[in-house]
């Protein structure tokens, strides 16, 4: 008599319940609701979608504040998109070393990172103590209180394995994870072994993700396309009088 022999323990068996929520439950709940959250701010809060500006009440800190930020915040985000979308096996073929991009990856990251943190400490700073622009609403002050703790965790993961550290190359387990869970075949078993700060701001990450519909992070997946096709405006002068100068050419009164 034979016996059939033992079959592995299944994915969801060697990561357990809590691993299962975290990196099952957590990511596709979060992307249901990036993507619908948008749909629903869209149709029925559209004239909501916006910034906010406060340009006009005070431009000395926000000149400063608001590039730093945005240059860093989107230097992160395509490092991070390149980092986690990317294959390890791509860049290598296209002639990019492990190590190369190793210290790319640190070095700017780094870079971006404290340039995102500095501009966002500003850009806090000049709505507390700017009386005309310290109107925020309890979304947006979520979404600052979130998106520093992403921010700082990230940074904080990156110093503390990289440059601390020895080292973590995140691209044989939390990029794997990330695909895995576009491709819908999630394999939480890859976070098991990742360190804490990354997890942790992993899971922060997507708790921000699904915030973004409900503040003004919405505006960063929107273009002024209808700038390109929209006709031009006439302005129309109420002074009967003509005046004795001739207008300038494309000036002429109309009318």
């Amino acid at each position: 008599m034979t016996t059939a022999p033992a079959q592995p323990l299944s994915t969801a068996a060697q990561t357990g319940t809590g691993g299962i929520l975290l990196w099952v439950v957590l990511p596709y709940l979060a992307l249901a609701v990036f993507v619908l959250g948008h749909v629903w701010r869209y149709r029925y809060d559209k004239f909501g979608w916006t910034t906010r500006s406060s340009q006009l009440y005070e431009k000395r800190l926000l000149r400063i504040g608001s590039p730093l930020f945005h240059f860093g915040i989107l230097v992160v985000l395509l490092g991070h998109i390149g980092g986690l979308a990317v294959p390890e096996s791509w860049t290598r073929a296209v002639g990019i070393s492990e190590t190369t991009y190793h210290w790319l990856a640190v070095v700017l990251g780094t870079i971006a990172g404290l340039c995102t943190v500095g501009g966002l400490a500003i850009l806090i700073y000049r709505r507390r103590t700017a009386g005309s622009v310290s109107a925020t609403t309890r979304n947006d002050k979520a979404m600052y209180v979130s998106l520093t703790v992403t921010i700082a965790l990230g940074l904080s993961a990156t110093v503390a394995a990289n440059v601390v550290g020895g080292g973590y190359d995140y691209r044989r387990t939390i990029s794997p994870w990330f695909r895995s869970i576009f491709a819908v075949q999630p394999r939480p078993d890859l976070m098991s072994g990742v360190p804490l700060l990354f997890q942790l701001h992993a899971v922060s990450a997507m708790l921000l993700f699904a915030a973004w519909p409900f503040t003004r992070l919405v505006h960063m997946l929107t273009a002024p396309l209808g700038y390109l096709t929209r006709p031009y405006i006439v302005y129309r002068s109420r002074d009967p009088r003509l005046g004795t100068r001739p207008p300038r050419r494309g000036w002429e009164r109309i009318g």
